[in-house]
């Protein structure tokens, strides 16, 4: 795929500049509203037929996305390749005030056929990656053999890095600089800025 793909990814989003929290925890500056993401199939495809040749060289048997996105995007892959697909939804955080504390499950359909099976996950979009993190915890539960996390987007090194010190492949179709901060540390917040304020179009 012909460069820039950062630009030509985010045309596809709304995204906005402010202060916000991701599903992580984490505080940051860039919102992006994915909702859309998969609405017209043809303008996606470059990115996800780009992520799936990624991740045929990991040789998966099952391909996992967390639900909304990644569960999308996990449908499209597994297609292309041939294999099984799988997902994972959200519970309700133990304690709000903690970092990661979002869970994710794979339905009770779902846990013996990831068992001693080499599955990748996906999510459209990886920064702190909570989602993925979240389906990782869940796959290994049930006795899977997580082989790579990938997205179309991975944001900053936060996500990404805790991937790489699992020895989880970490794969992506576009890349960017991305600052997150810990509540405690958000400088938005030491200036009186309230979350969820969205600010101006980022491009």
């Amino acid at each position: 795929m012909a460069e820039p793909i950062l630009p030509a990814f985010l045309d596809l989003v709304d995204a906005r500049r402010g202060h916000f929290q991701l599903e992580s925890g984490h505080h940051g500056e860039l919102w992006l509203d994915l909702d859309a993401l998969f609405a017209n199939p043809g303008r996606i495809a470059p990115f996800v037929a780009h992520l799936t040749d990624q991740l045929r060289r990991h040789a998966p048997d099952v391909i996992c996305g967390p639900l909304l996105g990644g569960a999308f995007l996990a449908q499209l892959v597994a297609h292309a390749l041939d294999v099984e697909f799988c997902f994972t939804e959200s519970r309700a955080a133990d304690r709000a005030d903690r970092l990661y504390q979002i869970r994710y499950e794979l339905p009770r359909a779902y846990r013996g056929r990831v068992r001693g099976r080499r599955v990748a996950m996906v999510d459209d979009v990886m920064s702190a990656g909570s989602a993925l993190r979240g389906t990782y915890a869940e796959l290994l539960a049930h006795g899977a053999v997580p082989v790579a996390a990938a997205a179309l987007l991975i944001l900053g090194d936060v996500g990404a890095g805790f991937f790489t010190r699992e020895h989880v492949a970490v794969e992506g179709v576009a890349r960017g600089e991305y600052q997150l901060w810990t509540p405690d540390e958000c400088p938005r917040c030491a200036a009186g800025q309230p979350l969820g304020d969205l600010g101006l179009p980022a491009g």
